[in-house]
């Protein structure tokens, strides 16, 4: 599958020389940010977002964890993480390209209750990792080109128009609507999440956590792991980079945001960031 018009496409002659990323934000949909990506050696490290993670696969093959479970996904297949789901990513079999967007849980909301007429009491749930539709991704890659152009290019209407044509496609054919909310993780496992969200910046000792949760450290560590998939680090890095993003977001300073959130310095930020989003802390700002 190919995107027609040149100005869309990645240039082939740079798939040899490595990864190539362009990130920009739509602000008028929730801050949708997009991802437009060739990637031979980039390899996401296990993270969330506070979003969904849409990808259209032009070329190549990415392969990715998500639910427990390591997919595949080629030319013509719609790859779909939801909000908070632990995933990662990489090239399978040399390389791939790909279009990413990641719409929040507002926006989704919004076009599954206009597709329903009604109001829903829980998000769009997408029971499959990877969905084999050749004329979803090429929806998706058409909305990526739309957006990556102003409005002396590409009217607003028709952004919007395959924006919202995009995401009912997605919602209609895939979505289930009336999956049952996920059962309430253990209260312990719960009460160690709200402290770490409440020192993202602190040094943290793990004989604290584990007196939160009323554990021995070690059980601690498997329980955990058991409902996160995360270890306590990990994890606690995981919501630094959460936090790290909204701060960058809002226009404050890759320094200033390393040492509020609880990095060791900015190079640490980029680093952490890098292996989540792909771009430095510095491009997602300046979108």
């Amino acid at each position: 599958m190919t995107v027609e018009t040149p100005e869309f496409a990645l240039d082939p002659a740079l798939h040899a020389a490595g990864d190539v990323t362009y990130f920009w934000r739509v602000p008028r949909y929730h801050g949708l940010d997009c991802l437009r990506a060739t990637f031979r050696r980039h390899t996401y490290t296990r993270h969330t977002h506070e979003t969904y993670a849409i990808a259209a696969i032009l070329d190549g093959c990415e392969t990715f964890f998500h639910r427990g479970e390591q997919h595949y996904a080629g030319p013509g297949m719609v790859a779909v993480v939801g909000p908070d789901e632990l995933h990662d990513g990489e090239p399978h079999d040399g390389w791939f390209e790909y279009r990413t967007i990641y719409p929040s849980v507002a926006l989704m909301q919004e076009i599954a209750e206009d597709i329903t007429g009604r109001s829903l009491p829980r998000m769009p749930h997408f029971p499959r990792s990877v969905i084999e539709d050749s004329e979803l991704a090429t929806a998706l890659a058409h909305l990526h080109a739309a957006l990556c152009l102003d409005e002396t290019r590409v009217s607003l209407m028709e952004q919007d128009t395959r924006l919202v044509s995009f995401l009912a496609l997605l919602i209609g054919r895939w979505a289930d609507l009336e999956a049952p909310a996920p059962p309430p993780e253990p209260r312990m496992i719960a009460r160690v999440r709200d402290y770490l969200d409440a020192h993202l910046a602190d040094d943290v000792a793990l004989s604290d956590l584990a007196a939160v949760a009323g554990l021995s450290r070690s059980h601690f560590i498997r329980a955990f792991r058991r409902e996160t998939g995360l270890t306590p680090h990990a994890y606690l890095v995981d919501r630094r980079f959460r936090a790290a993003s909204r701060l960058l977001e809002r226009g404050e300073l890759p320094g200033e945001v390393a040492a509020a959130c609880g990095f060791f310095d900015q190079s640490h930020l980029n680093r952490v960031f890098k292996a989540r989003m792909a771009v430095t802390p510095g491009a997602f700002r300046a979108a």
